[in-house]
């Protein structure tokens, strides 16, 4: 039975993910920085019939290594790892401080490339396994007030494209899952600027267009499935998309050569 390491799962896609990875027949560890969350989670698993085992990790600490060791002295060699764990900031460069860009590097990119290597020597010894990287359509779309976290979820992918051709020549599978707006607890989570100051009025905006988002969002469950599809998929791709609006919204720069659609496709979010 193929062992999953899944991060961030106390709520939101991570959750559903790990339990409908559970429910396809993998042996799911559920991690997240505080196991006293995981009261969904577990309720979650109860009503699919599933099990999993919640163990704390937190992708930013250097403990982590410790954690994977322990996953695999328990279940064995880990073959499928998710990082799913992340955190917005909603901030423009002058708003945001070098320790709040620090931030969103360490949970959004530095940890999942932690989590890579710790996981990959055993995979290419194996010579099979998944490595999927939950992203986001700013990962592909650089958006207004949002330059530390498009700017982090640029670096992952990035760092997973190049991986995956010479992870490949070993059986590693590398992946990224890219959501649009997803219902979950994410937007609550996110970091605000303190001091809006002259960029007070296009920051609401730009909030206001987003609220909006969300409010029409794909709900948590369908995300969960679509990063599971991405994992039990028989066909390979480095690129999946959550939705059609996520499909829709990377398309937009993935065909950009000159960088003039993505500007007008963002231009008029922030009135």
């Amino acid at each position: 039975m193929d062992v999953a390491l899944v991060t961030g799962t106390s709520s939101g896609m991570g959750m559903h993910a790990a339990v409908e990875l559970a429910a396809r027949g993998l042996d799911v560890v559920a991690t997240m920085r505080d196991p006293r969350r995981a009261d969904r989670l577990r309720a979650a698993a109860d009503d699919a019939g599933v099990s999993l085992d919640v163990r704390a990790l937190d992708v930013t600490d250097p403990a982590r290594a410790e954690a994977v060791a322990g996953i695999v002295a328990d279940h064995g060699p880990i073959s499928v790892l998710v990082n799913n764990a992340g955190r917005g900031m909603v901030g423009t460069a002058e708003q945001l401080s070098l320790q709040q860009v620090q931030e969103q590097l360490d949970v959004n990119y530095l940890g999942p490339v932690a989590l890579t290597k710790l996981v990959l020597p055993a995979m290419r010894e194996a010579g099979r396994g998944r490595i999927v990287t939950v992203t986001s359509v700013g990962g592909a779309v650089g958006q207004p007030f949002a330059d530390a976290y498009c700017g982090a979820k640029f670096a992952v992918e990035g760092f997973m494209q190049s991986l995956a051709a010479v992870a490949e020549r070993f059986g590693v599978r590398v992946s990224v899952v890219e959501p649009a707006a997803v219902a979950s607890e994410f937007v609550a989570n996110v970091d605000r600027p303190a001091v809006e100051g002259p960029y007070a009025e296009l920051l609401q905006a730009y909030v206001d267009r987003t609220a909006g988002a969300f409010a029409n969002a794909q709900s948590a469950a369908d995300a969960g499935r679509a990063i599971a599809d991405a994992v039990t998929s028989e066909e390979h791709r480095f690129r999946w998309q959550t939705s059609e609006a996520a499909v829709g919204f990377v398309g937009v720069s993935l065909a950009d050569l000159d960088g003039g659609r993505v500007q007008a496709f963002t231009r008029p979010w922030i009135g």
